[in-house]
């Protein structure tokens, strides 16, 4: 039965996405899947399997993702699904986490990929006063055809025991550079470029983004580093990764061991915290925002939705009339939520329903439909015009690729809003 259930909603699935969900998806799915039934087993399983593979490539997977345990999603691409997915509740809050600069190019973007750092490639090195590190973020899963129109470098850094309470900080901002009573210390994001000649020397790099943060505050930072992604992503310049230094207001006053110490509640190393549960939702990420060249941004979904739903309503239509129909696409039915982290479905609806002759200005016809229609009640060899839909709005799936990568992505065309006859 679970197999039946499986195969059923494959064919559904694939109906809808790939066929521009007909009035008889139901009926042809049953169809279809009673046919494969005269076939063997091994037939059958293939024909499913050649479907799903093209709903995959639709979803610019090439294998269906089987991701770890392991695997980790960060929270900060839950919260960006929750804001901007058109099936959620847009009344959510900006999450506290979200920048300014990141909300901006979500709105740009129709695609948002998370990446955490090769930890077996990380450098790390504590100097007088300062802290180093050195990250590298393996970006060869985005695909070229993908534009990278922004990028941020997010790091979690926790409250300093004893540091200076935010009001006490902030009348000592102006001079927070010069002494430790600001409770302040500065983090410098820098890009890779080269390497030096000689073993361990400094490598070479340009600064990117730099920040004052206060020592009593735990949150996370987000640094713009799009320049740098995009030069990397476009074949314009080779990626060597990132550079983060971490300096201090007592720098050239105390020794290195306690400026480390104090470095160890800036989250950019798990060796520099003894709280190992927490580094896999801790550890810096690396988040890019692009777009494919297809459909419109994330953002921006919900107007649109709302106002065909209200066109739906004003419709008064016939019974057997051409309008839409439920259909809920439960991702569980076909094994997809092991790799699709939310939503666990969506309502695709279909179109079915007569388009009767004459055809009424409720049916939202086209000029070439009500022609067709009209010769067909002369000339029974000439079809109806077909109820299909008008009017179609995209969703966004937050899910994990081939390479255990969390993305955001949105989908054009999953949900049918209008139908008509054409």
């Amino acid at each position: 039965m679970v197999a039946v259930v499986r195969s059923l909603m494959v064919l559904l699935l694939a109906q809808v996405l790939l066929e521009g969900a007909t009035g008889l998806i139901p009926e042809v799915g049953r169809r279809k899947y009673s046919e494969s039934g005269k076939q063997t087993p091994e037939q059958s399983e293939s024909f499913l399997n050649e479907f799903e593979l093209r709903l995959l490539n639709m979803f610019g997977l090439r294998r269906r993702p089987t991701p770890s345990k392991q695997a980790v999603v960060p929270q900060y691409m839950v919260d960006l699904y929750r804001m901007h997915s058109a099936n959620g509740d847009h009344s959510t809050k900006r999450p506290k986490s979200m920048g300014k600069h990141a909300d901006r190019a979500a709105s740009k973007a129709n695609t948002i990929r998370s990446f955490h750092h090769e930890e077996s490639m990380e450098a790390l090195a504590s100097l007088k006063g300062k802290t180093t590190q050195q990250f590298y973020f393996n970006l060869t899963s985005i695909p070229d055809e993908e534009l990278i129109t922004s990028a941020e470098l997010r790091i979690y850094r926790d409250q300093v025991m004893g540091a200076a309470t935010p009001n006490n900080s902030s009348r000592n901002s102006s001079t927070s550079d010069s002494g430790p009573a600001g409770g302040f210390h500065r983090i410098n994001i820098y890009e890779i470029f080269g390497v030096p000649a000689t073993h361990g020397g400094e490598p070479l790099a340009r600064l990117l983004d730099t920040r004052l943060v206060q020592d009593s505050l735990s949150r996370w930072e987000s640094f713009d580093v799009s320049p740098a992604v995009s030069q990397w992503t476009s074949g314009k310049g080779h990626n060597h990764g990132f550079m983060v230094e971490v300096l201090h207001p007592e720098e050239g006053e105390i020794d290195g061991e306690h400026a480390q110490k104090r470095s160890r509640h800036v989250r950019v190393s798990r060796s520099l915290h003894q709280d190992q549960d927490s580094w896999p939702q801790a550890r810096p990420l690396l988040v890019t925002y692009g777009h494919d060249g297809r459909g419109d941004s994330v953002l921006h979904t919900r107007e649109k939705r709302q106002a065909a739903l209200r066109k739906q309503r004003r419709k008064q239509q016939h019974k057997a009339s051409c309008k839409r129909h439920a259909l809920y696409v439960d991702f569980s039915d076909v094994g997809w939520n092991e790799w699709i982290v939310a939503p666990p479905g969506y309502h695709a609806f279909y179109c079915h329903g007569e388009c009767p002759f004459p055809l009424a200005d409720h049916l939202n016809s086209t000029n070439h439909a009500i022609v067709q229609t009209l010769v067909n009640s002369v000339n029974s060899n000439i079809p109806r015009a077909c109820c299909v839909p008008t009017d179609l709005s995209p969703i966004s799936l937050l899910y994990l690729d081939e390479y255990e990568k969390v993305i955001l992505k949105n989908y054009q065309d999953m949900v049918v809003e209008g139908c008509g006859c054409r």
